[in-house]
């Protein structure tokens, strides 16, 4: 049965693949605007709530799960790679961060039904 946890997953996986969706397709103007610091840091809070949902995709022994890991991880070191004090120059531009965001919301999405196989 479908918890409330499954629901609000979903709901975040559709709402951040739309902040990284509307950017790309022209659409939310004032999402264009935004600083390459604050989508990298939701790019890195989207990869940790993805992060917790892998661990319930995983104890419930579904192979999405692990998928869902990789992403999250992948995503946690694009997200927390500009912050090292080597790391001086802005690699990353918001395209970059718009699709790491449509990723994740994608699998937000999967993981909303995937929890409960």
């Amino acid at each position: 049965m479908m918890q409330v946890r499954d629901w609000i997953s979903g709901l975040v996986g559709i709402i951040i693949g739309l902040l990284g969706l509307l950017p790309m397709i022209g659409y939310g103007a004032f999402l264009k605007d935004l600083s390459p610091n604050i989508l990298r840091w939701v790019v890195v809070v989207a990869g940790a709530y993805l992060l917790i949902n892998s661990f319930i995709e995983i104890t419930n022994s579904n192979i999405i799960g692990w998928w869902s890991f990789g992403i999250a991880v992948i995503a946690a070191i694009l997200g927390l790679l500009p912050t090292l004090p080597w790391f001086k120059f802005e690699l990353f531009s918001n395209t970059v961060y718009n699709v790491v965001l449509i990723v994740e919301g994608v699998f937000l999405m999967i993981a909303t039904f995937a929890m409960e196989l």
